[in-house]
């Protein structure tokens, strides 16, 4: 199978963006990359550094100009930050150069999956269960957006999401061509 164009993943933290991307990767033999990694790279300081010294308007503004690039290079799976996809113009350089998939989890899920972890800057609050909740229901009409979802659940590995992502894509001959 030959990828024509890079997969974007798109979803909340804890949908498996990295993890189920990293896979697609590795089932279809290309590249994979993550956004937030590009950025860090290209800045030499970490997302939180960037958004203490320089602000969140800096930061997308870097987070657009990483996804255009990454998107005009070589066809690859790409994961992006949560809230990546809720820029307007993102989401235009994803349709225009890509394709979005989704990978759709419930808040409860979600929660299962980043409530012990301490990587997540924006779960540092009082109620971090709420705080999801909240950006989840925010971030939700954005995802929608998606040209392809696939649903998460609970009893899927990460290998068995890896193969519906790449059933879903090969349903789509401009994405992904078979041999």
């Amino acid at each position: 199978m030959r990828l024509k164009k890079t997969v974007v993943m798109v979803g909340m933290m804890g949908a498996g963006k990295t993890a189920v991307g990293t896979a697609v990767a590795r089932l279809l033999a290309v590249p994979f990359l993550d956004s937030d990694e590009e950025i860090v790279r290209a800045a030499d300081r970490s997302i939180a550094e960037i958004f203490e010294r320089d602000g969140e308007p800096f930061f997308r503004a870097r987070e657009t100009e990483v996804l255009g690039r990454l998107l005009k290079g070589t066809p690859c799976i790409l994961s992006t930050g949560g809230g990546a996809f809720l820029s307007e113009i993102n989401r235009g350089l994803i349709a225009e150069f890509g394709v979005s998939v989704w990978l759709r989890a419930d808040l409860d899920l979600l929660w299962q999956r980043v409530r012990h972890k301490t990587t997540r800057p924006l779960l540092r609050t009082e109620n971090p269960r709420e705080t999801l909740r909240t950006l989840y229901e925010a971030r939700r009409p954005f995802y929608q957006m998606a040209e392809i979802v696939v649903d998460s659940l609970p009893s899927y590995t990460v290998e068995d999401m890896a193969r519906r992502v790449v059933a879903a894509l090969a349903a789509r001959p401009d994405v992904l061509e078979g041999e």
